[in-house]
């Protein structure tokens, strides 16, 4: 097999490896540090330390109830659901984040005393720094007192928000 074969198969084999990567992880919901995820079909797994950017210099994700002081902060106009926020960070040329913004907003017109709140990252970078954003779209859903409860990067299905509010809003 020639040199050139071989990388074009590595290189195959790589963007493959990434592409199911990336599937399996988009879209997927994450509880806040310290909490566990349960699902019956997955794999237990606890998250202990607030998440960064891997940056040594880089402060820890907000204490609790800090979420969303820090997005009053860049939007004083904001309002905190009374149940649930659901806080999607999106920029102008995201495609995903349209899909997120439709799929967002329906999930707030259905459950009760939730709200939809869409932030331009790009206009707001004090913010994404605060709350460690790391791409777009971004959903992180606040509990009623304003404290992040989970995340997600990329674009969730409606299913798993409405699955992942279950926890958080209660009856």
């Amino acid at each position: 097999m020639g040199t050139g074969l071989t990388i074009v198969v590595i290189a195959v084999v790589l963007a493959l490896g990434f592409g199911l990567y990336r599937a399996r992880t988009d879209g997927r919901f994450k509880n806040a540090p310290g909490q566990l995820v349960e699902r019956p079909d997955e794999v237990v797994e606890q998250r202990g330390a607030p998440a960064t950017s891997g940056r040594r210099d880089h402060p820890a994700a907000p204490a609790v109830g800090a979420a969303w002081a820090a997005v009053l902060e860049a939007l004083p106009d904001a309002q905190l659901g009374e149940r649930a926020t659901l806080l999607q960070f999106s920029s102008a040329f995201c495609a995903p984040c349209r899909a997120t913004r439709t799929i967002l907003g329906d999930v707030a017109d259905v459950v009760p005393g939730v709200v939809h709140l869409e932030v331009d990252a790009e206009h707001h970078l004090e913010l994404v720094r605060a709350l460690d954003v790391l791409r777009t779209p971004t959903t992180l859903i606040l509990d009623a007192s304003g404290s992040e409860a989970t995340r997600a990067s990329g674009a969730p299905r409606k299913e798993a928000v409405l699955s992942a509010l279950d926890g958080i809003v209660e009856g």
